[in-house]
């Protein structure tokens, strides 16, 4: 029986997909934080290149991958599909369960989709280094590899828990030449701002952000980059969900349904954007969905509002799915979902129904993880987890209801630099810090000034 699906080099997609030509109804657009009026590309410049900043706001279908960039992708691209046979017969599923592997990149992850093209359009336009922030260190890995290749300095900025809790992951940033401090940090000055209010922050997102964006803006032969929620960034990833489904016509079985964790986007839209395109121009009806912590449930607790990206409000006002750019997520071992606002391209998806979002807790994504190692043997990272959990809970649905449906999902990256998180839960020591409703409410609240009039 046919378990693994693979491509040659040549099958690669030369293109990315970029879904805003295809959405019936276009995004608002980003605010300038001072006037309320719509941003211009040129505002943009200071931070990012050129070639990034017309792809952020382009509507062309699709968008040539440049040739110095497909080349490297072909170090681990096209990347495997796996049929999750041994976890269909855990679960006595009549569902075929689908996983498009990731974690087979040199960072481990799917965030080198972006970062090499973010590094190579940057090294093009007389950059000499990046500044950067990172939740879990996917993202911050997948940059410092990123800049070697193409001779760039790399500055990363990791949440603190994170930094704490993954000491390796600093690790692999180091050998790969990037320079890793822990965030709050002082040496920026909201990062110590933050500190003198709070020594003990544990860190999130939006400070990170705050503190990369404030040291690219002081440094003109830096730029800063992100590692989602942006436009430019979500289509860099499509490349994932082009290849899933030449795979899945080699497999004989479309996915009725796709699955991916959230956090800002560039892991959901990577996957799930190029089976949306089917949705919107080929007529079919493939339910995608979205997967955060229950810690920070923006999509299914936020409210659609202009909010800033980060902490500072150094960003446009970018309209999305939020809760707040003050809001402090606990600390939970998936540092890369752990992010207030979600993805300008989602958000507007989500709010047309054309995309669904379920929330996961923390221990029930990893008794998923434990099952899934088990029968499959891969350890996924935390963020992985999450969209595990919510294909097991449809995989049983399936077998209830005696339906066999086809599950696809993106495996995003692996998890043998978190041992650490299994360990925790192994031992009982995971808690499930769920946020007030009235701790939301009031983060929440808060941006209404921020609104156009």
């Amino acid at each position: 029986m046919e378990n693994k699906y693979y491509l040659s080099h040549e099958e690669m997609p030369r293109f990315y997909y970029n879904i805003m030509a295809d959405m019936p109804n276009k995004p608002l657009p980003p605010l300038h934080p001072g006037t309320r009026e719509p941003i211009t590309p040129d505002l943009l410049e200071p931070l990012f290149p050129k070639d990034l900043i017309l792809q952020e706001v382009s509507a062309e279908r699709f968008i040539e991958i440049p040739k110095e960039v497909r080349d490297i992708y072909a170090l681990w691209r096209p990347s495997p599909l796996f049929r999750a046979r041994a976890l269909e017969k855990h679960l006595d599923t009549p569902a075929r369960i689908f996983y498009k592997y990731e974690g087979v990149s040199p960072a481990g992850s799917h965030k080198p989709n972006t970062a090499v093209a973010q590094a190579f359009y940057n090294k093009i336009s007389g950059v000499k280094r990046i500044v950067t922030e990172t939740g879990a260190g996917q993202w911050g890995t997948a940059l410092a590899y990123g800049c070697q290749l193409f001779g760039l300095e790399c500055e990363v900025y990791m949440v603190r828990v994170s930094y704490d809790q993954k000491p390796y992951r600093k690790v692999m940033m180091n050998t790969f030449g990037g320079k890793v401090y822990p965030s709050p940090s002082d040496r920026t000055e909201f990062g110590k701002k933050v500190l003198g209010e709070d020594p003990g922050s544990s860190g999130s997102l939006g400070i990170a952000i705050s503190e990369a964006i404030e040291r690219a803006a002081s440094d003109p032969e830096a730029h800063y980059a992100l590692g989602s929620v942006l436009n430019h960034v979500l289509l860099h990833q499509t490349i994932i969900g082009q290849e899933a489904i030449l795979q899945m016509e080699k497999a004989g079985h479309m996915p009725d349904l796709v699955v991916a964790p959230f956090g800002g986007g560039s892991n959901f839209a990577g996957i799930a954007f190029p089976f949306l395109h089917l949705n919107f121009t080929k007529g079919q009806n493939i339910r995608c969905i979205a997967v955060e912590p229950t810690s920070c449930p923006k999509l299914t607790q936020g409210k659609f509002m202009y909010d800033f990206g980060d902490t500072a409000g150094m960003t446009p006002l970018l309209p999305m799915y939020t809760l707040g750019h003050d809001f402090m997520p606990s600390a939970i071992h998936a540092g890369g979902l752990r992010y207030h606002g979600a993805g300008v391209l989602v958000s507007q998806l989500l709010k047309d129904n054309l995309i669904e979002a379920v929330a996961q807790n923390q221990e029930r994504c990893f008794a998923a993880g434990l099952d899934f190692i088990k029968t499959e043997g891969i350890i996924p990272a935390p963020e992985a987890t999450h969209a595990i959990a919510t294909v097991i809970d449809e995989a049983i649905r399936c077998r209830e209801e005696g339906t066999a449906k086809n599950i696809l999902f993106n495996l995003c990256g692996h998890g043998y630099f978190d041992m650490g998180a299994y360990e925790d839960y192994m031992d009982g020591k995971l808690t499930d810090a769920v946020p007030e409703k009235q701790v939301m409410e009031d983060s929440i609240r808060s941006l209404e000034m921020l609104q156009p009039k």
